[in-house]
C-alpha cells in the first residue's frame, strides 16, 4: 500500500539517485535548498517500507509551484504519481495558494491534464557557453538597499511574491543579479545562480516588448561568466532572444509546458523561469 511522509534529510541521498534515473543532475543540497525554502512541502512515497518516489513543492501565496516529481519506473501508472501530485495541491491549497503551476515535459502533459492541470505556455530550455559581448543599456549590480524593488516588480508581474526565494538566491555571495533602470524605476532584472563552471540564468523579468533589455541584462551575465556552462528556461514566443541565443551558440536542449491547475492572472512580460522546480 502507498502512503506518504515528508521528506526528511535522510531522505536526500534516495532523492538524488532517483532524479539521477532521468539526468536531472541534483546534488543533495538542492533538496536541502527545497526544504529550507518549504520545510512542510517535500514528499517522499514509500510502498511499505520501500521509497519508490518524491515530490517537491513551494507556496509562495497567491501561486504554489509543483516541483519535482519522479516514481520508480516499475510503480508508474499504478496511481503512485497521481498521489504525489495530489498531496501537493492539498498541501498547498492548506497554506490558501489560489493555483498551483509547474513545467511539464511535454510527454507527461496527459498525466497533468487528467489531474487537472491546464496548459498555459511553452517554455524551451537551452545551454552552452557563456561569452563576452558589449551591452548596450546601462544596467546595474544589484545592492541590498534594492532587494526590496526586485520582489515589488517581481510579484507585479508574477502575481504573487517570491520574496522567500529571490532573497534566499540575493544572499549567497556567489549568485549575480542585475537591474535596468530607468529615473529610479526598475525595467527588469535577471538573476543567476553560479556554481562551480556552471550557472543557471534566471529569474529574468523584464516589461513586455523590451527585449532589448532581456538581451542586454542576459550580456551582463555572459561577461561575468565567460566560457561557464550556463543554462535558462525561456518563454518560447521571446523570439527575438532565441534569435540571439541560437546565433550565438547556445542550443535549444527540450522544451516544457507551463501549467496550471486553477486559472491565474500573470502580468504580460518577457521571462525567463527561476527553475522548472519552483517557477
Amino acid at each position: 500500500m502507498f502512503y506518504v511522509k515528508k521528506m526528511s534529510p535522510e531522505d536526500f541521498k534516495f532523492a538524488v539517485r532517483l532524479t539521477d534515473t532521468k539526468g536531472w543532475k541534483f546534488i543533495e543540497e538542492d533538496f536541502q535548498f527545497m526544504k529550507e525554502l518549504e520545510p512542510e512541502g517535500c514528499f517522499v512515497l514509500f510502498e511499505d517500507s520501500e521509497r519508490i518516489g518524491i515530490v517537491t513543492s513551494i507556496n509562495f501565496g497567491e501561486i504554489g509551484w509543483l516541483g519535482n516529481l519522479i516514481v520508480k519506473e516499475k510503480y508508474r501508472r499504478r496511481g503512485a504519481g497521481a498521489m504525489l501530485a495530489r498531496q501537493v495541491i492539498a498541501y498547498l491549497t492548506s497554506k490558501n495558494v489560489e493555483t498551483v503551476g509547474l513545467y511539464a515535459y511535454m510527454d507527461i502533459i496527459p498525466f497533468y491534464e487528467k489531474i487537472g492541470f491546464k496548459y498555459d505556455s511553452d517554455f524551451t530550455v537551452l545551454e552552452g557557453k557563456a561569452f563576452a559581448s558589449q551591452v548596450g543599456t546601462n544596467l546595474i549590480e544589484a545592492r541590498r538597499e534594492d532587494y526590496q524593488k526586485i520582489v515589488e516588480f517581481d510579484s507585479y508581474y508574477f502575481g504573487a511574491s517570491r520574496k522567500k526565494l529571490l532573497e534566499a538566491i540575493l544572499r549567497n555571495a556567489s549568485n549575480l543579479c542585475y537591474l535596468a533602470v530607468e529615473d529610479g524605476r526598475i525595467l527588469g532584472y535577471v538573476m543567476t545562480k553560479v556554481y562551480e563552471g556552471i550557472a543557471e540564468i534566471g529569474p529574468l523579468v523584464c516589461q513586455s516588448g523590451r527585449s532589448d533589455i532581456a538581451i542586454d541584462l542576459i550580456r551582463s551575465i555572459f561577461n561575468r561568466l565567460e566560457s561557464f556552462e550556463v543554462s535558462f528556461c525561456i518563454l518560447r514566443k521571446e523570439e527575438a532572444i532565441l534569435n540571439f541565443l541560437k546565433k550565438s551558440g547556445i542550443d535549444e536542449r527540450f522544451h516544457v509546458a507551463r501549467m496550471f491547475f486553477r486559472p491565474t492572472s500573470l502580468k504580460e512580460c518577457t521571462y525567463i523561469a527561476e527553475s522548472l522546480e519552483r517557477g
